[in-house]
């Protein structure tokens, strides 16, 4: 039996994909309503009371009974590291890029292993494009280093979840950064994936499942296809990480300043929390204490994921302020630390599977000033014990595939200069697409998707606009009446691109705006999904775009260096 092999039996043994949406309710559990032996969509934790793969004895684990109803986000830590080794290596400097034995430490995997793919970016008038960067983190046990930071014993080897997603956009222009946080448990179709390894192919996911299990469907290349699936964003690398390096990399850069508003202890009655223990106010955090910082849940705000998750966002920006202006990283001995550390702990594509690529890239991100850097985390609300996309999340993704600025401070010429661009690029992209079969040739199908949050699906839509195009000439439209789904924005999808000319002809007959046409995998044919915005009549508007970033996505501005954690108060001390 192969490891890989090995690894997955050990897996099967261990978990079970999670069914549709989860269960109907939220199980009586103590942390956001996960239970011991299960949480409802049929995936067995780790361990019980695990955090992030942190024993119980001296991590952050939930105790039953103890915060009931609050998020349910767990392990929520990896992003910091990927961001941390990513960041981290344009300090390294020219002189050490050259060294070969480093090339040796980078771990490379296949960018995409789905079969769709999504169209790259338009350039602006200056012929730049944006950059999108998965950064992903394993919950991965598989060295020494990892279980002496405390993985759990039970799953030494077997197949790595992918619980931190963070996808960081640089604009085109090189002067904003946006970075987008997925909550390890968001419900989503994970694509048709094959491992490279072996040759596996994993079906796409029947219904929803957690994201976090795209890794376990062939590696690194399937959760960029799955993002690419559920946001329409082209990305152009990936990097994953463990926590193995963390604590070093954090001593490379003598420490980063956090700041809490009262004295802290992260332990409970029963002995759960990180351990963090800071005297009120601004101080550096280093190695074994940065990465309780990164870890503590108990003690911060409500003790929910999302305080533990602002905690990590604080810390991001505090990293990369200390970057651009720490001396100490002058000293050679510590750079080349810093560059051992950073390199062994990464796992990235072939297109950044060098340390010159790496600091290639670097160099790009360091252009941005931390007063241009948006950290943010994707909009959702609960389904059963589990999360789904808002709409307040399209629009983020939405944002971010137009590069537009999370930060609000885009330059009206710009836009204009971009707006014209892209006006330019869809005729171009109009005479090289696939060219679109006579209208009454073209399969469509029509389903209602205007129900909301707050009102029920406007009755008959789909009839009403499969007549529509009935009369139009698409004679081989039918009418999807047996549900209704609940979707912003008017979208015809299609799956694959032999089928793109016939989505747009139909698109341009109800005149729905090109950038409503979107691929998806989700689909069989040609589908119109009737939103929210179309609930009556017979002539569609597209609506005027909000191009400001949801409150809900909780933004935090990278210069902001007053941010200070509230401490709950039944975890402080004097």
């Amino acid at each position: 039996m192969t490891q890989r092999a090995a690894r997955k039996t050990l897996r099967d043994d261990r978990r079970d994909p999670g069914p549709e949406d989860g269960p109907s309710g939220v199980p009586a559990d103590g942390d956001g309503g996960r239970a011991a032996g299960g949480d409802g969509s049929g995936e067995t934790p780790a361990s019980d009371g695990d955090d992030g793969g942190i024993p119980a004895s001296g991590a952050d684990a939930p105790a039953s009974g103890e915060g009931g109803g609050r998020r349910p986000r767990r392990r929520m830590l990896r992003w910091a590291a990927a961001a941390l080794a990513l960041l981290l290596l344009g300090s390294a400097g020219a002189g050490y890029v050259y060294y070969r034995h480093l090339n040796g430490n980078i771990k490379q995997n296949p960018l995409n292993l789905g079969d769709g793919k999504v169209a790259e970016p338009t350039p602006n008038a200056a012929g730049q494009t944006p950059l999108n960067i998965l950064l992903i983190g394993s919950d991965a046990r598989d060295s020494k280093e990892n279980q002496e930071l405390g993985g759990a014993r039970e799953t030494f080897g077997s197949t790595p979840l992918a619980d931190v997603q963070m996808l960081l956009h640089l604009s085109a222009d090189r002067t904003n950064m946006s970075v987008i946080s997925m909550p390890r448990d968001t419900l989503v179709r994970i694509p048709k994936c094959t491992d490279p390894e072996d040759g596996t192919v994993y079906e796409a996911s029947n219904g929803r499942t957690m994201t976090n299990q795209s890794l376990g469907h062939g590696g690194p290349g399937c959760t960029v296809a799955t993002w690419q699936e559920l946001t329409g964003i082209h990305i152009n690398h990936f990097v994953m990480v463990d926590f193995a390096g963390v604590v070093s990399m954090a001593d490379a850069v003598g420490g980063v300043p956090v700041c809490v508003d009262a004295n802290i202890l992260s332990r409970n009655s029963r002995g759960h929390g990180s351990g963090l223990k800071l005297p009120e106010g601004t101080h550096p955090v280093k190695g074994e204490q940065a990465l309780q910082w990164l870890r503590t849940r108990y003690g911060f705000e409500d003790g929910s994921d999302l305080a533990r998750a602002k905690a990590q966002h604080m810390y991001m920006n505090s990293l990369a302020r200390e970057l651009r202006e720490n001396a100490t990283l002058s000293s050679p001995n510590k750079l080349r630390r810093l560059a051992e550390e950073a390199t062994r702990a990464l796992t990235v594509d072939p297109g950044l599977d060098t340390v010159k690529k790496l600091y290639d890239l670097s160099n790009e991100l360091r252009k941005v000033r931390p007063e241009r850097i948006t950290m943010t985390t994707m909009p959702n609300r609960y389904v059963g014990a589990r999360v789904e996309p808002t709409e307040d999340a399209d629009q983020l993704f939405r944002l971010v595939r137009d590069d537009i600025a999370l930060d609000g401070k885009d330059e009206e010429p710009a836009r204009a200069e971009k707006a014209a661009a892209e006006a330019a690029e869809e005729e171009k992209g109009a005479a090289s697409a696939e060219p679109a079969a006579p209208d009454a040739e073209i399969a469509v199908q029509v389903v209602n998707g205007t129900r909301t949050d707050t009102l029920a699906a406007a009755s008959g839509r789909a009839s009403t606009v499969a007549g529509l195009l009935h009369e139009k000439g698409f004679t081989g439209t039918s009418a999807d009446t047996a549900g209704s789904l609940n979707e912003q924005l008017t979208l015809v999808r299609y799956p694959s691109t032999d089928l793109e000319g016939n989505a747009l002809r139909v698109a341009e007959s109800l005149g729905i705006p090109e950038s409503s046409v979107r691929r998806s995998t989700g689909v069989s044919g040609v589908t119109v999904v009737v939103g929210a915005d179309w609930r009556e009549g017979t002539e569609y508007e597209a609506p005027e775009q909000d191009d400001t970033t949801p409150e809900s996505a909780e933004a935090l501005n990278g210069a902001d260096d007053s941010a200070c954690m509230k401490v709950d108060p039944n975890y402080t001390w004097s």
